[in-house]
């Protein structure tokens, strides 16, 4: 085939994409249009000669000239640039998102492109983005407000009526000491009541830490959740151990808090239904993300028959409201592992599975 049929062959070709209402071009290899289908000129507003008289970067919205040249220069190496996505401004002044194909032909130093207008699809996409915006930005609002009426509560628990019970834990001992001569009965019920005023003061600061840990804002997330373990381990006669991996400082304050939240409802669930005989934590740097592990050796469950119990889903919950990603692994008479993982630079979606 010679040169003059090859040259008719592509006109015959390109004459065919007349009828596409995609957009389709060929453009040469110093950046301009060298042939464009009737779809380009409607979409755009441009007379075709205004089209080939200007270089087609002229046309690309401003803020995407420099992530389009990039992928252009990737194009001209050989690679094909597939689903790409920028913004160019049509004769109106409005902006039209547009998806490209496109290869290049080095033989004939020319691009051949053909591309969809997505511009509805984006307008659809910015919507839900915003909304989602919206609606986390409420739950992160009713989530501060909850902590903050959880620390009210806790201030109350703790500076109020412990203290109130640790003054009448001095009366009766006072009373013990100088009301004489008691009976055998009377000073057997001031030392039951002794024993009970101290179990009422101990379990008002424990209710007080779990409602909330005050020591979380003074120490930080690393020992609170150590100092956690090693109570965890005292009352239930289970070793806990919490292991470091991670710069504390990566973490924001609301991460910190939900962090520790999923440790108390996992470390609940431990208590109430595992029958473990050893709990492991472990929060670790894994490059661009942070994850959180609670593992037990109890008697797991089987994960296709097990309904979410209400720490699970509560954990579900808090890992959904900081954009994390939950999994959980777990067999009968295998143990439980629960890991919460979360980007360090930015938040995605929630993505939970």
């Amino acid at each position: 085939m010679n040169r003059t049929d090859l040259k008719q062959a592509e006109l015959e070709t390109f004459s065919l994409f007349e009828m596409t209402p995609d957009l389709v071009c060929i453009a040469d290899k110093e950046g301009y249009f060298k042939k464009i289908n009737q779809a380009v000129i409607e979409k755009l507003g441009y007379t075709g000669a205004e089209l080939f008289a200007r270089p087609i970067v002229s046309f690309i919205h401003p803020e995407d000239v420099d992530r389009t040249s990039r992928e252009r220069t990737k194009l001209l190496s050989g690679n094909p640039l597939l689903n790409f996505q920028n913004r160019y401004v049509k004769k109106n002044g409005d902006d039209v998102w547009l998806e490209w194909t496109s290869i290049y032909v080095p033989d004939k130093e020319i691009v051949f492109a053909i591309a969809k207008d997505i511009t509805e699809r984006k307008k659809s996409e910015k919507e839900i983005e915003e909304k989602y915006r919206k609606y986390k930005g409420l739950a992160t609002h009713f989530k501060h407000t909850l902590e903050k009426d959880k620390k009210y509560l806790a201030v109350e628990l703790h500076e109020e009526l412990a203290q109130l019970a640790s003054v009448v834990k001095m009366d009766v001992y006072w009373l013990s000491n100088n009301l004489s001569p008691l009976s055998g009965l009377a000073k057997k019920r001031m030392e039951q009541s002794l024993v009970v005023v101290d179990l009422l003061i101990n379990t008002m600061r424990r209710i007080s830490f779990s409602t909330s840990p005050n020591m979380l804002d003074d120490i930080g997330l690393d020992a609170t959740l150590e100092w956690h373990c090693k109570e965890f381990s005292v009352l239930n006669g289970i070793p806990c151990h919490f292991e470091s991996k991670y710069d504390e400082t990566q973490l924001t304050h609301e991460i910190k808090i939900d962090f520790f939240r999923i440790c108390q409802e996992a470390l609940t669930n431990i208590m109430y239904h595992a029958e473990a005989s050893n709990v492991a934590i472990c929060i670790e740097d894994l490059g661009d993300r942070i994850s959180l592990c609670i593992e037990d050796d109890g008697k797991g469950f089987d994960m296709h028959k097990q309904h979410p119990t209400p720490g699970l889903i509560r954990i579900r919950e808090r890992t959904a409201s900081i954009n994390g990603h939950l999994a959980i692994q777990s067999d009968t008479g295998k143990g439980t592992r629960v890991c919460v993982t979360v980007a360090k630079d930015k938040y995605s979606r929630p993505d939970v599975y």
